[in-house]
């Protein structure tokens, strides 16, 4: 266990840093000097200082150097488009709000679609089921910018109850939760109704009726834990498509969370924010997985994590 633990740990350090790598050249290898975009005059002194304020003065292998270093030490340095404030100020600054949002998204997703999709099962070729499938349909179909702005326009502007454009309780959350988790819990939905029905029909379910066990009882203690394991595989998908789609609803809902410095950040080049927000997000995706992994395991204890190929 921990020799796998430790191989699996060594491989997510080595896939964040080449996240980082490619980032920091990609970013490099796009036409044009980043400092254009600021407004630094016409004074090549100026220029010449801001260069050297930001290492864009040195050789590109320096820089990597000097970045990889300050990535280690969690110092981004200053922003090219905010002077006043350095890159971990804007972060510590917006990510409260963007986990806010995230963790809520994760947990409306899991807990509905795992609910949905067992009482689909349940209830197979049913209305239930029907509903549930449409639903499931209809989430995976609309973006969840659509729906951003269909529950702004729908929703927001006729019910007080949730407000838009402001940040600080939990009614702020429940709309753009809603809109970035409709997509992953279409998906949950679905895979857990397919594998709660295969379950069902093993012999070990049949056994437990057998024995008048009631059927919530079935279902927590023998069937939901191992139509689960699927699920839990694809949930460090899903936390990226939750991440990433977090930016356009973040920027829809006047969300002050980091997405919008990230979308801001792209229009301007910056650099430093572009890249600190690369890494961070990188950094909780490969974690995600590397738990996932782990857990994957624990779930199933049929699974040996210290097998000889590892």
């Amino acid at each position: 266990m921990l020799k796998y633990i430790l191989k699996r740990f060594a491989w997510m350090v080595l896939t964040v840093w080449i996240i980082i790598t490619l980032t920091f050249f990609l970013m490099h290898a796009i036409p044009g000097d980043p400092l254009d975009v600021a407004d630094v005059g016409s004074s090549d002194a100026a220029s010449a200082n801001l260069a050297a304020y930001y290492n864009l003065d040195q050789p590109l292998a320096m820089q990597y150097v000097t970045y990889l270093k300050n990535v280690v030490t969690f110092d981004f340095g200053p922003s090219m488009t905010s002077r006043s404030r350095t890159v971990n100020d804007m972060i510590e600054s917006g990510f409260p709000a963007s986990l806010q949002l995230g963790l809520a998204t994760l947990f409306f997703s899991v807990i509905s679609g795992v609910v949905l999709g067992v009482f689909a099962a349940l209830k197979h070729n049913k209305m239930i089921d029907y509903l549930t499938m449409i639903l499931a349909v209809i989430g995976i179909s609309i973006p969840n910018f659509i729906q951003s702005m269909l529950f702004i326009n729908y929703i927001a502007v006729n019910v007080e109850f949730f407000p838009i454009a402001r940040w600080g309780t939990y009614r702020h959350v429940i709309l753009p939760a809603i809109a970035l988790a409709s997509g992953p819990m279409a998906i949950i939905a679905r895979l857990t109704r397919s594998n709660m029905l295969e379950v069902l029909t093993q012999d070990y379910i049949k056994t437990a009726k057998a024995k008048g066990l009631s059927t919530m009882k079935i279902v927590v203690k023998h069937a939901l834990r191992n139509a689960l394991l699927p699920v839990v595989t694809i949930m460090g998908a899903l936390t990226a498509a939750v991440l990433t789609g977090s930016f356009v609803v973040e920027r829809i809902f006047a969300i002050p969370g980091i997405g919008q410095y990230f979308v801001n950040s792209i229009s301007n080049r910056d650099y430093p924010m572009i890249m600190a927000t690369t890494v961070i997000y990188s950094t909780i995706l490969v974690v995600m997985m590397f738990i996932v992994d782990i857990l994957y395991g624990l779930i199933d204890p049929r699974i040996k994590l210290h097998s000889k190929e590892d």
